[in-house]
């Protein structure tokens, strides 16, 4: 059985007046008086908070390659902050990231890079992809857990409820850079690995696609810029496989293992990497 192809279809106006809207709300961070320092500070930690445990370590290495393994409740805590990014529940976001490994590169990716820059980036999501269908299918060992049908169910409820509570702490500031800017943020450095490090970058490892290792992008993503890397070992807890290839998600994993919250820590085999190939 095939999934079905990411051909240009129908026109999705839900995601792109909801990518439109998040956008402009980002633009008031322009006006002088949104602008102060506590209100950056928000949105770097939250991009953080968001962007490397919740997308990073929580929805890509963890859950869905299950590069390591924590306590239950650390995984949702992980899929909790994942959901605040808003780029769709944890359900789906592991659906398609699965798909695209299955299919990197061709026809049956839902964002293939031979279709363009832009379309791997971010135009694949303006339409219906016929590729949504197939979730279940990829998701079988989440997709009947309740507090994953929750997040899913519930990304747009959970990110008014972030608003709200920035809006309480510090004012409409807070606000725009909590959320616009950070949702901004982090939804296009997340997009340069499906776009960026298909085109731009080196290749230390011959895979079956044109997946590259992007040094600006890794740092942009907390580590995902090494993206060849992880295409040739897609279990690998670490993805920055040489001393110079930065790897902060890495450095997080290894501190919640010498916490005790993360064991049997999958990685890379060493001479593989010395050799800088795979068989």
């Amino acid at each position: 059985m095939t999934i079905a192809t990411s051909t240009k279809s129908q026109l999705n106006w839900v995601h792109i007046l909801f990518f439109c809207s998040l956008h402009v709300g980002a633009l008031f961070a322009l006006l002088p008086g949104n602008f102060n320092w506590q209100a950056v500070g928000v949105c770097l930690f939250l991009y953080w908070f968001t962007g490397c445990l919740g997308i990073t370590l929580g929805f890509h290495r963890l859950i869905t390659h299950r590069s390591f393994q924590t306590p239950k409740w650390v995984e949702y805590f992980l899929a909790f902050c994942g959901t605040l990014t808003c780029q769709g529940g944890p359900i789906a976001w592991v659906g398609m990231h699965r798909m695209h490994h299955l299919h990197s590169d061709k026809e049956q990716d839902p964002h293939d890079s031979n279709k363009g820059f832009w379309w791997s980036h971010i135009i694949w999501m303006f339409y219906q992809s016929p590729a949504f269908a197939e979730v279940p299918r990829f998701t079988k060992d989440i997709g009947d857990d309740p507090v994953y049908q929750f997040l899913e169910k519930n990304m747009i409820a959970i990110q008014v409820a972030l608003g709200l509570s920035l809006m309480a702490i510090g004012g409409w500031s807070f606000v725009v850079w909590g959320v616009f800017v950070r949702l901004v943020m982090v939804w296009h450095f997340t997009w340069f690995v499906n776009s960026a490090t298909h085109k731009f970058g080196y290749k230390t490892y011959e895979v079956d696609d044109h997946s590259t290792n992007c040094w600006w992008v890794a740092l942009l993503t907390y580590g995902e810029g090494w993206h060849n890397n992880h295409h040739a070992f897609q279990y690998s807890a670490r993805h920055g496989l040489e001393w110079w290839e930065i790897d902060f998600t890495w450095m997080t994993i290894q501190v919640l293992e010498t916490l005790g919250l993360a064991t049997n820590v999958k990685l890379a085999p060493k001479e593989r990497v010395a050799i800088g190939s795979i068989k």
